[in-house]
C-alpha cells in the first residue's frame, strides 16, 4: 500500500481534477429521502445502474412510505423490482426492513451507522451511502467503482469492499471524508475505468501502484 503522505498526495489531486459535492456531482442512488435512498441501494446488490433504476421506479410508483410499501403483497413487489434481479431475496429483505424499520424505529431511518447496520438488508456500503449523501456525513462510501480504484492505485490492499472502506477510514485524510467520495467514483468512470484505464491522462499515475507492477512485468 502507499505511504499515509502518499494517500494524502492522491487526494490533493484527486479533489483538483475531480467534481466534488460543490460541483453539484450526483449521488449514486440520487433519491430525495433516506428511506428511498435505503431502499434503493438494497435493490442495487449485483445490478447495473440501469436496471436498478427500471426497479426503483417502477417500485417507487407504487410506494414511497414504509407503510404503503408493506400493505403491497410479496407479488406486486417482486413484479416491480424483477429488471435488478434476485428480486424473490430483495422483495424479502424489503419486507424485512420495512417491518424493522416500524417496529424499532417508528418509520424513520436512523442517522447512525450502527443504527443503519442493525437493519434487515443495509450493509456497510448502503449505510455509508446514506450517511453520505442524505444526512451529509464525513463518509467515504465505498462502492464498486471506489473499490477498484483504491485497491488499483494501492490506497488500499482489501479484497472485500467493507474492508477498502474500513481502511479508507484509517487512512484518508480527515478532509478528504466529505468529498472523497465522489472524488473517486468520478475518477473511476472516467479515468480509472475497469477494462481500459487511461493511464496517459490520469493525475495519479506516478504513483499507482498498479500501473508500476505493470510496467515491471
Amino acid at each position: 500500500m502507499l505511504e499515509k503522505t502518499e494517500v494524502e498526495t492522491v487526494f490533493e489531486r484527486l479533489r483538483d481534477a475531480m467534481p466534488g459535492r460543490t460541483h453539484n456531482a450526483k449521488g449514486p442512488k440520487g433519491q430525495p429521502d433516506a428511506y428511498r435512498s435505503c431502499i434503493s441501494c438494497m435493490l442495487s446488490a449485483q445490478s447495473l445502474d440501469r436496471n436498478t433504476a427500471r426497479a426503483t421506479r417502477a417500485l417507487f410508483a407504487l410506494a414511497t412510505t414504509p407503510e404503503e410499501m408493506l400493505a403491497l403483497d410479496d407479488a406486486a413487489i417482486a413484479e416491480a423490482i424483477k429488471p435488478c434481479g434476485l428480486y424473490n431475496m430483495k422483495t424479502r429483505n424489503i419486507r424485512n426492513f420495512n417491518e424493522a424499520l416500524l417496529g424499532e424505529h417508528g418509520g424513520v431511518v436512523p442517522s447512525t451507522r450502527a443504527g443503519l447496520l442493525a437493519l434487515p438488508g443495509i450493509g456497510r456500503k448502503c449505510a455509508d451511502i446514506v450517511l453520505s449523501f442524505t444526512f451529509g456525513a464525513d463518509v467515504i462510501a465505498v462502492d464498486t467503482h471506489v473499490h477498484r480504484v483504491c485497491n488499483r492505485i494501492g490506497l488500499t490492499d482489501a479484497k472485500a469492499a467493507d474492508k477498502t472502506a474500513q481502511q479508507l477510514e484509517e487512512r484518508a485524510p480527515d478532509w478528504a471524508h466529505r468529498d472523497g467520495h465522489f472524488w473517486l467514483i468520478q475518477f473511476g468512470k472516467r479515468v480509472c475505468t475497469a477494462r481500459a484505464p487511461k493511464c496517459d491522462d490520469c493525475p495519479v499515475s506516478d504513483l499507482c501502484e498498479w500501473l508500476a507492477a505493470s510496467r515491471e512485468s
